[in-house]
């Protein structure tokens, strides 16, 4: 209990230290967007696989998430503490370029991610993935921490996936920091830095992960990881939220599921329409599951953002349970402040909806 504690402690002091790094930083999440001007006008090798053809399952297999609850789930107690089968997290080194200059490609950068692997996980078998982003004051390690020192979020994981609340999944935590691990620590910074993460995500990170381990993308090409976009999401929450939100912007070839929360990016939902049509999408071929609290600092600007989505003129946002139904769902948790401990139930929550069909 002390170490569970000790954790979300210092998960909390994370995500809350995005509000405190100024005044400034809590009244522009609660009374204005954090939407930026600019925003608004490796080839590595696959893991060898040892099976037949017939002993993967194909890449075009019709996926589907389950119906999402009206109430959110908490986790467990039991989940925080080990499970009997238990996967592992290992360190992943992959080169990309410094985030101001990325198109000059001027300044090489190596940084690492955290890759969660779930048990028994095989080269014969094919995986979804969840790329999960870090708030502020953070970094690759807050979620899952390393190999040597693993977080609760892993005895999260492997739990659901044993009770068979959870389909097995990779779960990826990278970081927006730059060429500083104290970047996210800077509002302005990192309102920039999470602006510009599309092009590490998509040319240095996606490829490098997805050219390592099983997933559905039969290769690293622009093409083959388009084809696979139903088997990839990407989540955060508070500055990982905003991340989650420019992943939309910025990504919708590369992944079909949106899960941010409290952490906004505009209050205009006619702009976001947009970016689904200009990306040449239409209102099928995604969904976002939203998640905040009541008494999260960022709840009443999130809220609004979400409204604004669903009232938008086009009708591309649908309010809905299920993908069948429509492609939004916003779940909010009576009494949830803007903490480490929401964080890891929005994380929970998403993760047990996800794929759920194939379970």
């Amino acid at each position: 209990m002390k170490r569970r504690m000790s954790r979300i402690l210092a998960l909390t002091l994370a995500v809350l230290c995005t509000a405190c790094s100024g005044r400034q930083t809590e009244t522009e999440y609660r009374d204005s967007t954090v939407i930026s001007a600019e925003t608004e006008n490796a080839d590595t090798v696959k893991e060898e696989t040892t099976g037949s053809e017939e002993d993967v399952v194909p890449m075009n297999k019709q996926t589907g998430s389950g119906q999402i609850p009206e109430e959110l789930e908490q986790i467990p107690e039991e989940y925080f503490g080990a499970a009997s089968e238990q996967g592992t997290v290992e360190r992943l080194e992959y080169q990309t370029w410094e985030s101001m200059s990325y198109e000059a490609q001027t300044t090489q950068l190596t940084k690492t991610a955290y890759v969660y692997l779930p048990y028994g996980y095989s080269g014969e078998q094919q995986y979804n993935v969840l790329y999960l982003m870090h708030g502020g004051w953070s970094n690759e390690e807050t979620y899952l921490g390393t190999p040597e020192n693993p977080h609760e979020l892993k005895n999260v994981l492997d739990h659901a996936i044993q009770d068979g609340r959870m389909t097995p999944v990779i779960v990826v935590c990278p970081t927006y920091n730059n060429t500083s691990p104290e970047d996210s620590a800077d509002y302005g910074l990192a309102l920039r830095l999470t602006d510009n993460y599309h092009n590490e995500l998509m040319n240095d990170l996606i490829p490098a992960v997805e050219g390592k381990y099983r997933t559905y993308a039969e290769g690293t090409s622009w093409q083959e990881l388009t084809e696979s976009r139903s088997h990839r999401a990407f989540a955060g929450f508070s500055m990982g939220s905003v991340t989650t939100w420019h992943t939309f912007q910025y990504c919708m070839d590369y992944f079909r599921y949106f899960l941010p929360s409290s952490g906004n990016l505009t209050s205009d939902g006619a702009y976001m329409e947009r970016l689904v049509t200009e990306a040449g999408y239409g209102s099928e071929d995604f969904f976002i599951y939203a998640m905040s609290g009541t008494e999260d600092f960022a709840y009443a600007a999130f809220t609004n953002q979400i409204q604004a989505m669903i009232n938008a003129p086009g009708g591309i946002f649908v309010d809905a349970d299920n993908e069948r139904a429509g492609n939004l769902a916003y779940r909010v948790q009576e009494g949830n402040a803007h903490d480490g401990n929401a964080a890891l139930q929005y994380i929970y929550n998403g993760l047990i909806w996800l794929w759920a069909e194939e379970k």
